[in-house]
């Protein structure tokens, strides 16, 4: 072999390499987004489980590059083929684990249960993807002055590789590509990859059997495929629940369900129920939607509204209907805005928007004379949008006379829950005036809604019917700011605080649907 012929035959080597770590660290950053899309619909898309899935990979490659070393020291610049076949069948091998995976880990509770499932679901794939590391240093070394220069190569081109992998499951694979399809089919590109690796290493480096164990284990993938994609849980309801509309979204699992024994249509986001209505007439059965009806009754001359968190749709459609207010909404997921329209009959009054609200809450255009802001469930807490800094984004699409009405979902815990202090610290930081109302008095999980405005709200207005007055005084609560934190941008920790919350509701959903319809 002439000179120049090695020199071609030693690029062509190091670009092979480099393709290698490049997919398999597209494959890490895959499987760790796609896991919080996997265990999310049972535990909720809470801080716990993307914690739990970051946590879980870091451990899995540390595992990973400690293993790998070890072994690249001993297997005399071989095996790198195997290794790759074997993560490729461990990944293929997810979607057909997490359903029972996820109903053993149930009894742990919402943050052991995030953490163990992500544990058992994804560190043995994740591990030997972090050998792949240490093994393409050795073969990329032929000098021991080298070994600086490879290891960056190697981990930079690895780096880029997640770069990618980040950005065509987000903007791409996501909208379009379930989450079960997508591992399925990256299971399927790393035994291509070990293949094609196995083949080089039996024919160049002289490895006698690098192909027949890569082929094997392909094999026994292919043998499995049937059962991984049969493994997909189609979940029709039973004799209880009938479900309508199932989609999973950039944002969750969203699903419209029917109980008709009760008469009652469910729109639910993962594990959260987000719109509710009486099956035979459409009829909303939010109670804590009916203390938001009556605003415009308290405040008469409201003419313009802001949705934020549009669910179902009904609250924008009854102020168009009770008072013809037209309400601009805005809706963070296309599936929830899509179900609302074909199953809950909810048609715009107003510009709809989807997109996130602390984006597109800079586009609008104001002045409102009402702002809802309904985005809090019993489930996950979008955080962001409950700190001074949004709520102050708010006030200025508000005109002077307007009021802002928050529903928020809390354990009452006679009456010294931090969270619900916190939110009336934050809003008197940003408002003068506040009074809150509870959904359903004497219950101890409960929606909250907070009316805040720069002027008082006077509950004893004549345009209100002395009915009304009696019902909003009956949930009328006071609650003592002076145990919570204001909420920011800096400092956020509305989660933490409600973990009990989160769990005492999931609780009840499991209690109400069973596992078998949350889990995925």
């Amino acid at each position: 072999m002439t000179d120049s012929e090695m020199v071609c035959h030693m690029n062509m080597e190091r670009a092979g390499l480099y393709l290698t770590v490049f997919m398999t660290g597209a494959a890490v950053m895959v499987i760790e987004l796609l896991g919080t899309r996997l265990i999310a619909p049972f535990y909720g898309a809470s801080l716990y489980v993307w914690s739990s899935l970051i946590a879980v990979t870091m451990i899995a490659l540390a595992i990973g590059y400690f293993a790998g070393g070890w072994w690249a020291d001993r297997a005399k610049r071989t095996g790198l083929s195997l290794v790759i076949a074997l993560a490729a069948l461990l990944t293929l091998a997810i979607p057909w684990m997490v359903r029972p995976v996820l109903l053993a880990t149930d009894p742990l509770g919402l943050r052991a249960g995030a953490f163990v499932s992500a544990l058992v679901l994804f560190t043995p794939s994740l591990t030997l993807l972090g050998v792949v590391g240490p093994f393409a240093i050795k073969l990329a070394t032929s000098r021991l002055d080298r070994v600086g220069s490879s290891a960056g190569s190697i981990y930079a081109v690895s780096t880029l590789g997640s770069v990618v992998g980040t950005l065509l499951l987000g903007f791409f694979l996501f909208p379009l590509v379930g989450s079960r399809e997508v591992l399925i089919g990256l299971g399927l590109v790393l035994f291509l990859l070990a293949v094609t690796l196995s083949v080089y290493e039996q024919k160049r480096m002289k490895r006698s059997r690098a192909i027949l164990p890569c082929v094997l284990l392909a094999v026994v993938g292919m043998a499995m495929l049937p059962k991984v994609i049969g493994a997909a849980h189609v979940y029709t309801g039973g004799d209880r629940f009938q479900v309508r509309f199932e989609r999973e979204s950039l944002y969750g699992w969203v699903r419209v369900v029917d109980e008709p024994a009760r008469d009652l249509r469910l729109l639910m986001s993962d594990a959260s129920a987000i719109g509710a209505a009486r099956i035979s007439d459409g009829v909303n059965q939010l109670t804590y939607q009916e203390i938001a009806k009556l605003i415009p009754a308290l405040a008469p001359g409201i003419r313009r509204a802001l949705l934020v968190g549009q669910g179902a749709g009904h609250m924008a459609m009854t102020l168009r209907d009770r008072y013809g207010i037209s309400t601009d909404t805005l809706e963070i997921d296309p599936a929830v805005a899509e179900a609302a329209v074909e199953y809950f009959g909810f048609t715009p009054t107003g510009d709809a928007r989807v997109g996130d609200a602390r984006y597109e809450i800079r586009q609008l255009k104001g002045p409102y004379d009402l702002v809802i802001l309904d985005c809090f469930t019993g489930g996950s807490e979008p955080a962001h949008l409950l700190t001074v800094e949004a709520l102050s984004q708010l006030r200025a699409l508000m005109s002077e006379r307007a009021i802002l009405a928050l529903n928020f979902v809390a354990l009452t815990d006679h009456g010294h829950d931090v969270a619900l202090a916190s939110v009336a610290r934050t809003l008197a930081q940003v408002f003068e005036h506040q009074q809150v109302f509870v959904s359903e008095p004497g219950r101890d999980l409960n929606d909250f809604v907070f009316l805040a405005s720069i002027r008082l709200i006077d509950l004893e207005s004549p345009s209100i019917d002395r009915g009304q007055v009696a019902w909003l005084k009956n949930r009328r609560i006071e609650v003592d700011a002076s145990e919570g934190v204001p909420l920011t941008d800096n400092l956020n920790p509305l989660e933490h605080l409600q973990v009990r919350k989160a769990e005492h509701y999931r609780g009840l959903q499991v209690q109400w649907f069973g596992t078998d319809l949350l889990s995925p």
